[in-house]
């Protein structure tokens, strides 16, 4: 098993099945994650028993860098897993710190109309240690500390649900990366039993779900997802979690040019998400020459964005990032494919 996908809770485990103590658990996080040990030698902390044990049953193999794009604010780095596989990662350089962009699948099934990645179908899921190697192998490329992390890359996250429960619990545990669980934020297009699910475990990181239309009209239009969890369904869950959890949840709206971004549109808006707490993150589209949506003018969102705010809906304009770094979700992973 590859060390980086486990948690500390289930190293515990491990240890007690093997009659060493539990507490042996915490030298390999602080070893691996704080003092960044390449190997299990490398850990001062652990005696040549438990080292011997662990090297019959743990490998330290990592991810590797195949391509990466810098800009002012935003670096994409192309992976490949062991496996010959790719995947893409987004380090997004922001006033308050690194925020990273983990894609959780190879490939995606949501089948989103909009978006590039979907239109390279889903392979596999990715397992943590693929998760938690994406941010420490972004930070040793790129020479940047990650303080943030959102899983809103390649993959619906909510579909490789333990998965990325298990990378959530590894980066926020306190001896390891120790990111706090307010800096993480796990995005959903609205799979409405893993919603509830994710309500029920209590977990602390921070929901997002990927909206992007105010009726299910449109959303059927877009996003495949709201056929089976229509808008009725997906507000029930996303309001049942806010009062759960006393959480706001993101509502993530792409905009795009005559479809989803209307005056009405706004006002149909406004009208979904009355009496849940949450704020809008309102979107310009990256446009692909595979797809043919257009991104709203600025004056359109401009305008839209004035129809919520008065309303009184907590609502943002996101900072656009990498606009000539292949920005739009797997177009990097997608352009690496079409050569070959």
């Amino acid at each position: 098993m590859n060390i980086y996908g486990i948690t500390r809770a289930d190293l515990e485990a491990y240890f007690i099945s093997r009659g060493i103590n539990k507490t042996k658990a915490r030298f390999v996080f602080e070893g691996i994650y704080k003092e960044r040990a390449a190997s299990l030698s490398e850990i001062a902390s652990l005696n040549p028993k438990v080292k011997a044990v662990m090297e019959r049953d743990f490998t330290f193999e990592k991810i590797k860098a195949l391509e990466i794009l810098k800009g002012e604010d935003v670096c994409k780095v192309l992976f490949e897993l062991s496996d010959g596989n790719k995947i893409e990662t987004v380090l997004m350089k922001h006033d308050y710190g690194n925020g990273l962009c983990v894609s959780t699948q190879v490939g995606c099934n949501m089948g989103c109309a909009f978006c590039e990645s979907g239109r390279l179908k889903k392979v596999r899921d990715l397992l943590p240690h693929e998760m938690v190697l994406q941010l420490l192998c972004a930070e040793e490329v790129l020479g940047e500390r990650v303080s943030h992390v959102v899983l809103m890359g390649i993959g619906e996250p909510f579909d490789n649900y333990d998965n990325i429960m298990a990378f959530a619990d590894i980066i926020t545990d306190c001896f390891g990366l120790d990111i706090g669980t307010t800096h993480v934020t796990v995005s959903t297009g609205g799979v409405v039993p893993k919603i509830r699910q994710f309500t029920e475990r209590g977990s602390r990181i921070n929901l997002a779900i990927s909206l992007h239309a105010p009726n299910d009209e449109i959303r059927n239009r877009l996003m495949p997802v709201n056929r089976a969890y229509p808008l009725s369904e997906l507000m029930a869950a996303a309001r049942e979690y806010t009062l759960s959890s006393n959480k706001k949840l993101t509502l993530e709206y792409i905009l795009l040019d005559g479809i989803n971004d209307s005056d009405e549109n706004a006002r149909e808006l406004c009208r979904l998400v009355e009496g849940i707490k949450c704020y809008v993150n309102l979107i310009p589209y990256n446009e692909t020459e595979n797809l043919g949506f257009k991104r709203s003018s600025r004056q359109r969102i401009a305008a839209f964005y004035d129809i919520l705010k008065k309303a009184k809906v907590s609502a943002t304009i996101r900072h656009e990032f990498g606009g000539n770094l292949k920005a739009a979700c797997g177009q990097l992973r997608a352009e690496n494919m079409k050569k070959g």
